[in-house]
C-alpha cells in the first residue's frame, strides 16, 4: 500500500489573481491544539438547495416570551450605548417565529416591528445576489445547522439598528468570476447601520464582500464567524468620516485573499483573538490579512496568523497597536506604529491566550447545532416557555462535602425511570471506579464542576482479557470505564479514561480497552475528553435493530486501533482526535471500526482536527468491521470539512475481516492538512450533490441536542 503523502484538494473554479499588497490603489479594489474550548456557539457543511417554491410554506409563530438564548446582548463596541441605542439586543421584545421559505424570511425581516425570526431551512435566493432589506430590532438565527441562505444576503441601511444575525450559513452567490466588479452580492452588508452584531455564522462563496461594513456605520461587533473561499472578504470604510466603531474577536478567516478585514477611516477598531490561515497548496493565496488604512485607528490582540503574506499593513496616515499576536509561516509585511485607544474605556473582554486561539476557534466558530432544540422548544406549540421543571442536582465529592463520595453512588440514587433530568456534579478529583448507567435511568447528566475538563476524572483500567471477579473475563465491551445504556444521557466537562497498560501486560490475551461505551440513543458529550489505546469509544446500540445516536461535541478522542468504532449513528463534530503510538513506541492504527446496518448511518467525522505524535502515514481514518462475519452490514464512515494532519495515509481506508472496504460506505468531503488527498479509487470524496445529504443534520433527524 503506498504511503506516499496525499495532496490538498484542489478548487479549480478560483484562480488567484494577486498575491502582492498595493498600497494606494482605489478603495473599491481592495479589502497546536490545547485543551481549552470556547464556550460560545460553534459549520462548514454544504446544506441542500432550497428554492422559495418548493419549500413548504409553513411559519410557525408564538407569543410567548422570547427564549432565554433570544435575551444574549452583543459585547464589544455592539455592546456600547449610543445614538439612541442601549446595547444590542436584536427583536427580543417581540415575537418569535419560524420561516422555512424566502416569502416569509422577507416578510418577517423586513416588517416595522421587532421579530425573533428563527431560519429552519436552507432558503435559496430568488434572483441570485438578492439581500433583504432587514428593519430595526430584528434577530435572525439559524436553527441548529439547518438556517442557510443560498445565493444572497442581508442588506441592512441608513439608520437601521439593533439588529442581530446569528447561527447561520450564509454562502455561493459566486458568479465564476473571482476577482468580480460586475456583482455586489455580500453576504452582509451595512451602509448607514448601528448597533449590529454579527455572530456565529459561517460565510463563504459570494460574489463580493461576505461582511461590509460601509458608509459610516458603526458599534458593530462580529465575533465567533467562519469567513472561507472568497476574495474580497471584510471592508470596512467607503467614506471620508471617522465615525465607525468596530469590535472583530474570534474570527476564524481561511482561505480568502483580502480584506481580512480592510479597515478604511475607522475612529475604533478593535481586533482580537482572531485566527488568520493561508494553508499552502491551495489554488486561494492571501494578499494580505488586517490592514489598517486613511485615518483608522487599530488595537490588534492575541490573534493568531499562520501563513499569511503581508500579515499586518498599515497606511502612513493610520495607527496600528500590536498586542501579543503570533505569526507562524508568515511573510512580508507585518507593521505597527501610531497611538490608537484603550479598548477598555469603552467596553469590558477578557482576551483568551494566542496559543489557544486555533483550538478555540476550530471548535468554537460558525453555527453550532446545540442551539436548534431550544430554538425548537421556544417556538413549538407543544410547550409553553418557562414550563420547563428545573433540574435535579446529585453532588459527588471525593473529600466527602457532597451528597455521594462515587460517581457509581450518585447514578444508584437516581430514581428507576425518572422522568426528567437528573444532573451528576462531580467535584474536580480523580474517581478511579467504573460507572454504569443502565436502561431504566434515562435523562442522566454526568458533569464535571471544575473550570477544565481536565480537572474531573473518571478512570479504571479493564482490558477485554482481564479477570472478572466471578470467573471469566470482561470482553470488549464490560471493560468499559463509563457504560452507558440509558437513552438521553449526557456526558459533561470531565475526562473519561482507560489506562490499562499494553506494555506491562503483554501476557494477557485481550488488549481492547474502552473508556466509554455507549449502548443508547440520544447520547450527547459535549466538552469531554475520551483517552485509551485500543478501542477507546464504543458507540453502539441497545440492539441490531434499535437506533443509536451519538453527538460528540467540542471534545477530544485518543487511541491508536479502532478507536472509534460500532454500530452507533455516530457524530464528531469541531472535536480534536489525537493519534497515539502503540504500547511499544510503533506508529500504525485506525481510527474509525464501524459496523453499521445497511439501512442506518454510520460514524461522521465533521469539521475536527486529526493530529498526534505518531509517524507521517501511518494511520488509516478507517476500516470496514462486519461483526461476527456478518455480511449484511454495510459500515460507514464519512470524513468531512476537517484537518487532517500528515499521519494519515495517502490510501485512507482498509479492509478488515476479509471484506473489502470498496463494497461499503466510506468517503471524504473537502478535507485539508498534509494528511488530505485528491479524489482517486483508493480515496473517494463525495460531490456537492452528494455532500449535501451528509451532513449532521441528516445523521441526528428530528433529535436536536441540547441543554
Amino acid at each position: 500500500m503506498s504511503e506516499r503523502r496525499g495532496k490538498a484538494t484542489a478548487r479549480p473554479r478560483h484562480r488567484r489573481r494577486s498575491t502582492a499588497l498595493t498600497v494606494g490603489i482605489p478603495l473599491a479594489l481592495t479589502a497546536a491544539v490545547t485543551t481549552t474550548y470556547g464556550t460560545g456557539l460553534g459549520v462548514f457543511g454544504e446544506g441542500a438547495r432550497q428554492t422559495a417554491s418548493a419549500a413548504a410554506a409553513t411559519t410557525t409563530a408564538t407569543t410567548a416570551a422570547a427564549p432565554a438564548w433570544a435575551a444574549d446582548t452583543a459585547d464589544g463596541f455592539a455592546s456600547v450605548n449610543s445614538l439612541g441605542q442601549n446595547g444590542t439586543y436584536g427583536g427580543r421584545d417581540g415575537r418569535t417565529v419560524t420561516v422555512k421559505t424566502l416569502a416569509d424570511l422577507e416578510k418577517y425581516a423586513t416588517a416595522e416591528e421587532p421579530y425573533v425570526i428563527v431560519v429552519a431551512a436552507a432558503i435559496t435566493m430568488d434572483p441570485v445576489g438578492k439581500e433583504i432589506k432587514v428593519r430595526s430590532d430584528k434577530t435572525i438565527v439559524g436553527q441548529g445547522t439547518s438556517g442557510q441562505i443560498v445565493g444572497g444576503g442581508f442588506f441592512l441601511g441608513t439608520g437601521v439598528h439593533n439588529v442581530i444575525i446569528r447561527n447561520l450559513t450564509i454562502r455561493d452567490s459566486y458568479q465564476g468570476v473571482w476577482n468580480d466588479k460586475d456583482h455586489d452580492f455580500d453576504a452582509v452588508q451595512l451602509d448607514g447601520a448601528h448597533h449590529v452584531w454579527i455572530d456565529h455564522n459561517d460565510l463563504r462563496h459570494m460574489a463580493d464582500g461576505l461582511i461590509d461594513v460601509r458608509k459610516d456605520s458603526t458599534n458593530v461587533t462580529v465575533s465567533w464567524n467562519r469567513l472561507s473561499d472568497n476574495n474580497k472578504t471584510f471592508g470596512i470604510g467607503w467614506t471620508e468620516n471617522v465615525v465607525t466603531d468596530i469590535t472583530i474577536h474570534h474570527n476564524w478567516f481561511r482561505e480568502t485573499e483580502q480584506r481580512n478585514p480592510s479597515t478604511d477611516n475607522a475612529a475604533h477598531a478593535h481586533l482580537y483573538n482572531n485566527w488568520l490561515q493561508d494553508d499552502p497548496g491551495t489554488t486561494i493565496k492571501s494578499s494580505y490579512g488586517n490592514y489598517s488604512r486613511g485615518k483608522t485607528k487599530m488595537v490588534l490582540e492575541n490573534s493568531y496568523f499562520q501563513g499569511m503574506n503581508n500579515p499586518v499593513t498599515k497606511d502612513s496616515t493610520a495607527a496600528i497597536v500590536q498586542r501579543g499576536n503570533t505569526f507562524s509561516g508568515t511573510s512580508g509585511r507585518n507593521e505597527s506604529g501610531g497611538t490608537a485607544f484603550d479598548p477598555g474605556s469603552f467596553y469590558g473582554y477578557t482576551l483568551d491566550r494566542t496559543a489557544d486561539v486555533p483550538a478555540l476557534l476550530t471548535a468554537g466558530t460558525g453555527p453550532r447545532t446545540t442551539i436548534g432544540t431550544a430554538i425548537g422548544t421556544a417556538v413549538g406549540t407543544a410547550t409553553t416557555a418557562g414550563t420547563k421543571a428545573a433540574a435535579a442536582t446529585l453532588t459527588v465529592a471525593k473529600d466527602g462535602s457532597g451528597q455521594f463520595t462515587t460517581v457509581q453512588a450518585a447514578v444508584d440514587a437516581v430514581p428507576a425511570n425518572n422522568p426528567s433530568r437528573v444532573v451528576i456534579s462531580v467535584r474536580p478529583g480523580t474517581y478511579r471506579e467504573t460507572v454504569k448507567v443502565p436502561a431504566n435511568k434515562p435523562h442522566v447528566t454526568i458533569q464535571g464542576a471544575g473550570a477544565s475538563r481536565k480537572d474531573t476524572v473518571i478512570v479504571f483500567n479493564n482490558a477485554a482479557g482481564t479477570a472478572k471477579p466471578g470467573g471469566g473475563t470482561y470482553g470488549t465491551s464490560g471493560s468499559a470505564t463509563v457504560a452507558v445504556e440509558a437513552d438521553d444521557f449526557q456526558a459533561r466537562n470531565l475526562s473519561i479514561s482507560n489506562d490499562f497498560d499494553e506494555a506491562r501486560n503483554q501476557s494477557l490475551s485481550g488488549h481492547q480497552a474502552v473508556a466509554l461505551r455507549t449502548a443508547a440513543d440520544q447520547v450527547l458529550l459535549d466538552g469531554i475528553i475520551v483517552d485509551g489505546d485500543q478501542d477507546t469509544l464504543l458507540l453502539d446500540t441497545a440492539a441490531k435493530d434499535r437506533l443509536g445516536r451519538v453527538y460528540a461535541t467540542n471534545s477530544y478522542v485518543s487511541g491508536n486501533v479502532d478507536f472509534v468504532f460500532g454500530r452507533a449513528t455516530a457524530v464528531l463534530d469541531q472535536s480534536v482526535i489525537t493519534l497515539k503510538k502503540r504500547w511499544d513506541g510503533t506508529s500504525a492504527g485506525y481510527i474509525t471500526a464501524p459496523s453499521t446496518p445497511a439501512d442506518r448511518k454510520g460514524i461522521l467525522i465533521n469539521r475536527s482536527v486529526v493530529n498526534g505524535d505518531v509517524s507521517a502515514g501511518s494511520f488509516f481514518l478507517g476500516r470496514n468491521w462486519h461483526a461476527g462475519g456478518d455480511a449484511t452490514l454495510r459500515p460507514q464512515t464519512t470524513v468531512r470539512n476537517s484537518t487532517l494532519g500528515a499521519a494519515i495515509k495517502s490510501t485512507p481506508w482498509s479492509d478488515m475481516g476479509g471484506f473489502s472496504w470498496k463494497n461499503d460506505r466510506f468517503a471524504e468531503y473537502r478535507n485539508t492538512g498534509p494528511g488530505s488527498g485528491a479524489a482517486s479509487g483508493d480515496r473517494p470524496q463525495l460531490t456537492d450533490a452528494q455532500a449535501t445529504g451528509q451532513e449532521v443534520a441528516d445523521w441526528l433527524g428530528t433529535w436536536n441536542p441540547t441543554a
